[in-house]
C-alpha cells in the first residue's frame, strides 16, 4: 500500500516517475506543514505566513459581482464568521446551524465548489448570550496537510477537535470552561508538532499547546480573568520565534514549544480581537475596549512601547509591508503609518463598518465591509489611492482567502426574508 505521506505529496502536485518514484516512495519524508504553507494554499487564519499577506505572484480579478467573474458558488448551511481554509484540492469551513443546534466542519472541492463532506462536531449545547455580531463558528480551521483542527464554544466550554482529510474525527480535547461575554473567536495555530489554542475569559482563561497527533496537552499557562478574543500567533521577531499574545491589558511573549514566558509588559487594552503583526523588530497591537489604541512594542524583552495612538482598530487585523503599517479602522477609514515611528502618512474614507481583516496581494490591499463591499487600494505610502469597488451579498464578516489568483469569500444575503450563506470562488473566467 502506498505510504500516506507519499500520497499527500502527490496530492500537492509533486511528481516522480518510473523506478525513481518507487525508490522515492520508500524513502521520501515529506514535511506536511511546509507543503501546506506553499503559495498555492491558505492553511490557517491570516494565511501561510500568519500576517494577512498573500503570495505576490497572484493575479486575482479586480472586478466582480453576482454576474461577473464568479467561477462557482456553493451554499453553506448555518452561519459563521470563520474564513475558508485551503490545502490541496480541499476547502474547509466551520459553521453552526442554529435551528438544528449543530456545529460542524464542511469540506468543498476547490475546483468545483462541490460539497465533499460535513462532519458534526457538537450537537446541542448552544450559547444564546453574547454580542449580536458574534457567531458560534467564528474560528478559522487550521490544516497541516494531514489533519484539520477547529475550536468551538459549546456547553460552556472550549473544545478543540481534529479530523482527518476525509472528515473522520481523530481526537477532541476540552481546553477549559468558558464564561461568555461577547463570544468566542480564537483560531487554532499550527507550530512544529504542536497546535496552539487560547481561551481568554472571565473564568478560567488559558493559553495552551496540544500534541497534534494525540490532542494531549503539552503545556498550559493560566491567563488573567478577563474577556479577550485574539488568536495565538507565532512570529519570528527579534531573531527568534515568539508566540505573541495581546489582550487582558498585557502584551505577552511565550516560547511556543514550552510555554515559558520570554517577557510580558503592560501595553494593551482589556479586550482585543486583532492578530499581531511584526516588522521583525517591533510588534503592533491594537484594541478597542475599554479604550482604543494602536501601539508598537519592542520585542526584545525591554518592554519599551516605541509609539502609540488612540485610533480604533478593534476588529480588523493590521498589515505590515515594506516598512509601513496599513490599517482599516472599524468605522471605515484606511490609514498608513510609518511602522518605525507611527508617523501618519495618509488616510482616506471608505464606506461602512469593517469586521473582516484586510489582505494584501502584491501592491494591492483588499478590504471588505460588513455590507459586502470590497475596496481595493494601493498598498503604497505614496498616497491613498482607490483602485476599485465590488459588491457581493449584503452581509460579510469573514475575511476572504486569496490563493491561486482566486478569491474565496464567505458571503450572506437575504432571499425571501431569510439569511443564506454561500461560499464564492471569484476568478477571471
Amino acid at each position: 500500500m502506498m505510504d500516506r505521506r507519499f500520497c499527500i505529496a502527490l496530492w500537492f502536485g509533486l511528481s516522480l516517475a518510473g523506478e525513481t518514484s518507487v525508490r522515492a516512495q520508500q524513502e521520501i519524508e515529506v514535511d506536511l506543514v511546509t507543503l501546506a504553507t506553499t503559495s498555492a494554499n491558505w492553511p490557517w487564519w491570516r494565511g501561510p505566513n500568519r500576517n494577512g499577506i498573500a503570495s505576490a505572484d497572484q493575479k486575482p480579478p479586480l472586478m466582480w459581482s453576482e454576474q461577473e467573474n464568479i467561477l462557482w458558488k456553493s451554499p453553506i448551511p448555518g452561519r459563521g464568521h470563520g474564513s475558508p481554509t485551503i490545502v490541496g484540492d480541499q476547502i474547509f469551513l466551520a459553521t453552526a446551524e442554529q435551528d438544528r443546534e449543530i456545529q460542524s466542519v464542511l469540506c468543498f472541492d476547490r475546483n468545483t465548489g462541490k460539497p465533499l463532506w460535513q462532519t458534526e462536531i457538537h450537537r446541542g449545547g448552544f450559547e444564546t448570550k453574547g454580542n449580536a455580531k458574534s457567531s458560534l463558528a467564528s474560528s478559522t480551521v487550521a490544516c497541516d496537510g494531514d489533519r484539520v483542527y477547529i475550536n468551538f464554544l459549546n456547553s460552556g466550554a472550549i473544545y478543540t477537535t481534529a479530523l482527518d482529510l476525509s472528515g473522520k474525527q481523530v481526537w477532541q480535547t476540552k481546553i477549559t470552561d468558558y464564561v461568555i461575554h461577547q463570544g468566542f473567536a480564537s483560531s487554532p495555530s499550527v507550530y512544529d508538532s504542536l497546535l496552539l489554542v487560547s481561551a481568554d475569559n472571565k473564568g478560567t482563561g488559558v493559553i495552551a499547546a496540544l500534541d497534534r497527533k494525540t490532542g494531549d496537552i503539552v503545556w498550559k499557562q493560566p491567563r488573567p480573568k478577563m474577556p479577550n478574543y485574539t488568536s495565538p500567533i507565532v512570529l519570528n521577531v527579534a531573531g527568534h520565534d515568539q508566540l505573541i499574545f495581546t489582550g487582558c491589558e498585557l502584551v505577552t511573549s511565550f516560547d511556543p514549544l514550552t510555554g515559558k514566558k520570554f517577557w510580558e509588559v503592560e501595553g494593551s487594552t482589556t479586550e482585543c480581537v486583532t492578530s499581531t503583526v511584526t516588522d521583525g523588530k517591533l510588534i503592533y497591537t491594537s484594541g478597542g475596549y475599554p479604550t482604543d489604541h494602536i501601539s508598537a512594542v519592542a520585542a526584545d524583552g525591554s518592554g519599551k512601547v516605541v509609539w502609540k495612538n488612540n485610533k480604533r482598530v478593534y476588529v480588523p487585523s493590521m498589515l505590515v509591508r515594506n516598512g509601513y503599517l496599513y490599517t482599516i479602522l472599524d468605522a471605515g477609514v484606511a490609514m498608513c503609518w510609518k511602522a518605525a515611528t507611527g508617523e501618519e502618512i495618509w488616510k482616506g474614507r471608505i464606506e461602512g463598518t469593517f469586521s473582516a481583516s484586510p489582505v494584501i496581494v502584491g501592491d494591492l490591499l483588499f478590504a471588505t465591509n460588513e455590507a459586502g463591499k470590497t475596496y481595493i487600494l494601493k498598498a503604497s505610502p505614496m498616497a491613498f489611492e482607490l483602485v476599485g469597488e465590488n459588491q457581493l451579498g449584503t452581509d460579510v464578516f469573514a475575511t476572504p482567502t486569496f490563493c491561486g489568483s482566486r478569491i474565496y469569500m464567505r458571503v450572506a444575503a437575504r432571499h425571501d426574508g431569510k439569511r443564506e450563506e454561500s461560499l464564492y470562488c471569484i476568478g477571471t473566467k
